[in-house]
């Protein structure tokens, strides 16, 4: 096992507890975003830094952030009957190798083809075995176009699941309802947001469990008639004057570690900013987090919106919540 992963995967060891009654598969652990890398170590030590480069690519939020954490595990080696128990494994090998023959057997179809195949609930339930199934004697050209593929595989399957725990408390369909009679547009938040109006602005916030440790905000706002797409510093003065007469707290938005990218929005060009934001330093509480700020047009009502979503969670990873807040973005509706 790789020595620099060793720590926290062992936090995670330390706390599972209890046991199993006879040929009953065990719960699985571990968090959605962390893979176990199942390989010998022979060839883990030819490919370990493509695997880290492929599955572990970084965004940034506050700093850069790991969207998942690799693990390696030799098979048979100590720790694997703890660690072959995690929620997400990544096996490589061939089919004369007695662990990728485990994962074979528990296939629901056989697996007559080399490349990527899933097989759930392998050594624990509820775990998730993403093969990688090679010749004999595979070496780092065999692997390496594989990897982008279990990236763009992991990583759609980790969006649906931060999706669906989001709305887990359910959809406001009621909220959205209104908000299309009563402000002229709709967004599907989940039933534990609660929301204010003033003004052209409506504020949608979920601060639970405790405000300190966790906050996800989204205001929306809109000038009439339209100005059609705005530039970069037009969209930031916007912001800024929303912040100044809506928010609790000032923030300064923070341009260093930031992208910008246009879309379409019912065809007309949109504009959309992700950078971090932070408390002026000032106010003595020293506060920040990463934000999404969108402006789109509505040429139906002849309006320009604001969209602003930002995040505080210090000390937590905020891929997931970051993921939350751009599909409620991706939710906005408007006009007929």
């Amino acid at each position: 096992m790789t020595t620099k992963r060793l720590p926290t995967i062992l936090i995670a060891l330390m706390a599972l507890a209890g046991s199993t009654a006879c040929n009953e598969r065990p719960l699985a652990y571990g968090d959605a975003n962390s893979i176990i890398a199942v390989m010998p170590m022979a060839q883990w030590e030819r490919v370990d830094q493509e695997v880290y480069d492929a599955l572990e690519p970084t965004i940034v939020t506050v700093r850069e952030e790991k969207t998942f954490t690799v693990t390696h595990q030799e098979p048979y080696a100590q720790f694997w009957d703890r660690l072959r128990r995690f929620r997400q494994m990544l096996v490589v090998g061939s089919r004369d190798e007695a662990w990728v023959q485990e994962v074979l057997d528990d296939a629901r179809e056989p697996i007559t083809e080399n490349g990527i195949h899933q097989v759930y609930d392998v050594w624990s339930a509820g775990q998730t075995v993403t093969l990688v199934l090679l010749d004999a004697g595979w070496g780092p050209d065999d692997l390496r176009p594989w990897l982008p593929e279990v990236n763009a595989l992991l990583d759609g399957q980790y969006r649906a699941f931060a999706r669906n725990r989001m709305y887990i408390s359910g959809v406001d369909t009621a909220l959205a309802d209104t908000l299309a009679l009563r402000a002229g547009f709709s967004m599907l938040l989940p039933d534990v947001y609660r929301w204010q109006t003033r003004d052209s602005i409506y504020i949608f916030r979920n601060d639970n469990p405790d405000p300190s440790e966790l906050i996800r905000q989204i205001s929306v706002s809109w000038v009439t008639p339209a100005t059609g797409q705005q530039s970069l510093d037009e969209m930031l003065a916007w912001r800024e004057g929303v912040v100044a007469a809506h928010y609790t707290e000032p923030q300064q938005v923070l341009l260093d570690k930031s992208a910008q990218r246009t879309f379409s929005f019912e065809g007309s060009e949109a504009l959309e900013l992700q950078a971090n934001w932070q408390n002026p330093p000032e106010r003595n509480w020293p506060a920040g987090g990463p934000m999404i700020v969108r402006t789109v047009t509505c040429d139906a009502q002849d309006r320009t919106y604001l969209l602003d979503a930002w995040l505080y969670a210090p000390g937590k990873e905020k891929y997931e919540y970051m993921i939350q807040l751009e599909t409620l973005l991706d939710t906005f509706r408007c006009g007929s």
